[in-house]
């Protein structure tokens, strides 16, 4: 028995010195506090922590694992059997690779802190101030990049509130705040083509005196959109949202008033409305308000009067003004002076608009080199566009181009295709009548078979 306390004595002896050395061994800058304590100031990097890290320190009491051994262990090394078998080094765990806003260890305070990368499930598996057993609990490894630990499936000891990024859309939010205007439902509706939800969201409105509501409404009765057409009610809502000073609804009561069936004819006070709503910049009502101009002074002074807001539509993109100025350049009236050139820009401004009657000027003018360089392909090209759209003049054109060969091959039963067309929807032509008697059947049964395949 006391050699046996003799021996106790000598291990309690060696156990003392082992840890008197490993206090004394380590340097202070190299010390670390416990891993409960570890904060952001410790690691600003903001990348994985080291594996010494998770090492028990020497303020709990504990050096290597095999406490029998009485030879001190330097801390820079520690035991191979606290170290992870495959550790990740802090490089090969960039911030880039956990996504900030599902990081639940990132504390409030600092939003730009990866902190994802720093596991706590060390620490709770060796809480400050115990003793390792004879077989301590390894630290778990360091979640490599693209691992499921890395996204976030691997549970989490202690959980922290989630960031305002994760937090559920608040209800009803003003738009008003981040510079939004507020959603018109009503409108939004009749976007998508749910007229007879529009119609019953803007009654609601337009009865509490919403102009843009009135508008809205009378729209949908005047065209009969999801609902028979009302003509007679849309009047009386143009006439309230026109009294608003709505441009739109001053422009169609006007027009109503002018065509005199829904209302009593009063021609004086539509050219309020149409000037009211020129004045506000309707392309539709300028175009309309010269037209009117020149239906009251035809002469040469309405004509100039006119002018002017034939100019304001066109340079608003109106194509039917566009063609209008480009008349009055073509002739020099309405105080313009005559002018090829700006004549043939607002022909190609109209004819890029579909506006067949352009299209056909255009074609001509590009054929005879009217107003700038002569080009008989292009000139054939725009006359067989108004041809397929259906302008019975351009077809008849178009057929004599293909019989003098002008801008394209000459082509005979083509040509004769395209005038039976013309000829079907009520055009005369001797001239193209003549032609037709020169062809023999066989031309004549070809041009009837594409004639009728052509639109």
């Amino acid at each position: 028995m006391r050699l046996r306390s003799t021996l106790a004595g000598v291990l309690a002896l060696g156990f003392a010195i082992s840890q008197a050395d490993a206090e004394t061994a380590e340097p202070p800058k190299q010390a670390q506090p416990p891993a409960q304590e570890t904060t952001k100031s410790e690691n600003p990097g903001g990348g994985a922590p080291k594996p010494e890290a998770q090492t028990p320190s020497t303020s709990g009491g504990s050096t290597a694992p095999n406490a029998a051994t009485p030879v001190p262990t330097p801390p820079a090394s520690a035991p191979s059997s606290a170290v992870p078998e495959n550790p990740a080094p802090a490089s090969q765990a960039p911030a880039t690779n956990t996504p900030q806003p599902v990081s639940p260890q990132a504390p409030a305070s600092t939003p730009g802190q990866p902190t994802a990368q720093t596991p706590k499930a060390p620490e709770a598996a060796t809480p400050a101030g115990s003793t390792p057993s004879a077989a301590p609990q390894l630290p778990q490894p360091i979640p490599l990049p693209g691992s499921a630990a890395a996204k976030g499936d691997r549970p989490i000891a202690n959980p922290l509130p989630q960031p305002a990024t994760t937090t559920e859309p608040a209800a009803n939010v003003d738009p008003a705040r981040f510079g939004g205007r507020p959603p018109d439902a009503a409108y939004g509706a009749y976007q998508r083509g749910l007229y007879k939800t529009a119609y019953n969201l803007a009654l609601e409105r337009a009865n509490k005196g919403d102009a843009p509501a009135q508008t809205l409404v009378a729209e949908i009765l005047a065209r009969g959109l999801g609902m028979p057409a009302n003509a007679a009610e849309a009047a009386k809502w143009y006439q309230r949202a026109a009294e608003q000073g709505v441009p739109e609804a001053q422009f169609q009561y006007a027009l109503i008033l002018i065509d005199g069936r829904q209302v009593k004819k009063d021609e004086k006070k539509a050219q309020v409305l149409l000037q009211a709503a020129a004045e506000a910049g309707n392309p539709l009502a300028q175009f309309n308000l010269a037209q009117l101009l020149i239906q009251k002074d035809p002469g040469e002074a309405g004509l100039a009067r006119a002018a002017i807001y034939y100019q304001k539509a066109a340079e608003s993109g109106l194509a039917d003004a566009q063609y209008a100025m480009a008349q009055i350049y073509a002739n020099g009236a309405g105080g313009k002076t005559k002018d090829d050139n700006e004549a043939r820009r607002f022909l190609v401004l109209a004819a890029q608009q579909n506006y067949d009657t352009a299209q056909l000027d255009l074609g001509q003018w590009l054929i005879d080199g009217r107003g700038g360089k002569r080009d008989l392909r292009s000139g054939f090209n725009w006359t067989k566009r108004a041809a397929e759209g259906g302008n019975v003049a351009a077809q008849n054109r178009l057929a004599k181009l293909y019989v003098g060969g002008i801008g394209v091959d000459g082509d005979l039963v083509s040509a004769a295709a395209w005038f039976i067309v013309a000829r079907r929807a009520g055009l005369a032509d001797p001239q193209m009548d003549d032609f037709m008697q020169g062809l023999d059947e066989e031309q004549t049964k070809k041009a009837l078979q594409k004639a009728n395949r052509l639109p």
